[in-house]
Order: structure tokens, then C-alpha cells, then sequence
């Protein structure tokens, strides 16, 4: 059984970029789901699909590889609030992933963002991971 699911989420993506797979299925929740489209949008994965399959759905998501250097667009994600420890931040404290080359994903009171949007609404909130 899986305490959290957004660390065994990560995982498998982690997982299936450095095993070469081209798609992944995930096991699918409302913050999965927020995080995958906040990865769509920036342009780390290539597309994703949400499958209904009579219990909580799968997320099949498209990784996105370079066909010529055949690099992937991820090349870490890293779980930053963990079930144990979690890690809170106000505007002023949020991450600044390799210069904005990354992205943060933080949960806050309005949602599921990225950290450039949350210091552009002004609000903090849980640093759940870090992509680059």
C-alpha cells in the first residue's frame, strides 16, 4: 500500500524516463491529476489522457524524448514535501528552480501552480516538487 501517492506518482515517471518508456499509466487523483496538466502546459511531458476504468482512473501520459539526441524533456524530479517533513513557503520564500529554468509545483488555497504563477498572485503555499 502506497502512503503517499504523490512521491510513488513521481516515481514511476522518474522511473519510466530513465527505463526509455515513451508512456507511463498512473493510477489517477484530483492533485495527480493538477500536477500532470502543470507538466503538460510547461512542456515537460507531451500530452497525457485521463482513462476511466470503473474505480479512480489511470493517467496515461506521453513522455516527451528529442528523436534525434533521444534526451528526455525531464531530467529530474525531485519530492520536496514529504508526508513526514512538510515543507511551507511564503511568497517571498518560494524556490527558484536552476534561474526559472524549473518549475516548482506548490498547492496552495487557490489550487495546484506553479511557482511563477504563485509569486505572480502573490500567495505561498506546500512546495510539493521540483522539475527540471
Amino acid at each position: 500500500m502506497v502512503t503517499d501517492s504523490i512521491a510513488d506518482y513521481l516515481t514511476r515517471i522518474r522511473n519510466a524516463v530513465r527505463a526509455g518508456h515513451r508512456v507511463v499509466e498512473i493510477p489517477s487523483s484530483t492533485i495527480k491529476l493538477s500536477i500532470t496538466h502543470i507538466l503538460y502546459t510547461q512542456g515537460f511531458i507531451l500530452n497525457y489522457k485521463y482513462e476511466e476504468d470503473g474505480r479512480q482512473g489511470m493517467i496515461k501520459i506521453a513522455l516527451k524524448i528529442d528523436p534525434r539526441s533521444r534526451v528526455n524533456a525531464i531530467k529530474n524530479l525531485h519530492r520536496v514535501s514529504r508526508s513526514g517533513l512538510r515543507h511551507y513557503a511564503g511568497v517571498e520564500k518560494l524556490p527558484r528552480v536552476l534561474n526559472n529554468m524549473g518549475i516548482a509545483i506548490i498547492s496552495t488555497s487557490q489550487g495546484v501552480m506553479t511557482d511563477k504563477e504563485a509569486r505572480k498572485r502573490g500567495i505561498g503555499g506546500e512546495v510539493l516538487c521540483i522539475v527540471y
